[in-house]
């Protein structure tokens, strides 16, 4: 199983070198990543500092002092978008971590034991799916006080759906190899073929998914925010939003205001997505080709230089 395992891994950072869309995700990611590591050294001001402004302060222009011009209380935008990356992304991924904990718990719980043990473990997570993660997530950050432990709990909770559908899935593929066969015949424990051999080859496309995660869980902390149920102690893109629409931005013409998290918002989601779905598509192979498929891949198929 190691001889596999090991096989796994350097053909999948092999072709993650040569896919772009991957490329051009993780680079996108990698970016937005420094960016809030290092705000305090990128950001022109702070955005807690004590400032004497005046009225031209307010929504002021961009200009040479604000690249991306002031916010309703005479902050730089530019500073604020800065540190406001590290709330947004601190979010999207403790919450995706927790997501994908619990759905890659559930999923290889359910797929390998299966019987009872998968119906009542998949019927839980269709009832889970049928419930609008949006509207209960409002609710209980309404109930609760908002904060930022309460906002990645809130998310982390409620997005495990797709993962553990998705794990359950790979994991009923992964338990019928030969090797798994052979560890039972030799007296393995469940708990020892799960962690030596199923674990380790449903970790990657749980890799994969995390990424996605990532994206919908930032996507989710900045329509919470936006809606007015951010921690008011910590700035982030989506509250960033929320002041600028409830605080007269639109009406004095202040775009820059809104445009900047809004780009940040579009260049981390993008990122991500691009990350995701080209791990996809070196994960699984097959999504490249269909079976009826005849030219240069089924060749290659053939051949033995493309994956099966």
């Amino acid at each position: 199983m190691d001889d596999h395992a090991a096989s796994d891994f350097r053909s999948f950072f092999h072709n993650l070198g040569h896919n772009w869309m991957a490329l051009a995700g993780a680079l996108m990611l990698i970016i937005a990543i420094l960016v809030a590591v290092f705000a305090p050294w990128i950001a022109p001001y702070s955005p807690k500092a004590t400032l004497k402004i005046s009225i031209e302060d307010i929504y002021a222009a961009p200009n040479s002092a604000h690249w991306f011009g002031t916010d309703d209380a005479g902050r730089d935008v530019l500073s604020n978008f800065i540190f406001g990356a590290r709330i947004s992304l601190i979010v999207g991924f403790f919450a995706s971590f927790i997501s994908v904990f619990i759905g890659g718990s559930i999923g290889i719980i359910a797929g390998f034991y299966g019987g009872r043990v998968e119906n009542l473990l998949m019927r839980f997570t269709d009832i889970m799916l049928v419930i609008p993660d949006l509207p209960l997530a409002v609710v209980l950050v309404a109930l609760t006080k908002p904060s930022l432990l309460n906002i990645i709990f809130v998310i982390g909770i409620l997005g495990w759906t797709g993962t553990a559908r998705l794990v359950r899935s790979q994991t009923l593929s992964v338990k019928e190899r030969k090797f798994v066969l052979r560890a039972r015949a030799i007296g393995s424990s469940n708990l020892h073929i799960i962690r030596q051999h199923i674990f380790p080859l449903v970790l990657p496309l749980m890799v994969a998914n995390t990424v996605l995660v990532i994206s919908l869980a930032i996507l989710e902390e900045s329509t919470l925010s936006f809606l007015g149920l951010a921690d008011p102690t910590n700035l982030s893109w989506g509250q960033m939003l929320n002041f600028a629409f409830t605080r007269g931005g639109l009406s004095a013409g202040a775009w820059w205001a809104l445009v900047a998290p809004g780009l940040g918002i579009v260049w981390v989601v993008l990122g991500c997505t691009l990350l995701g779905h080209g791990l996809e598509q070196i994960l699984n192979p097959r999504l490249e080709w269909h079976h009826l498929s005849v030219g240069q891949k089924m060749v290659e198929r053939k051949s033995g230089q493309m994956p099966s």
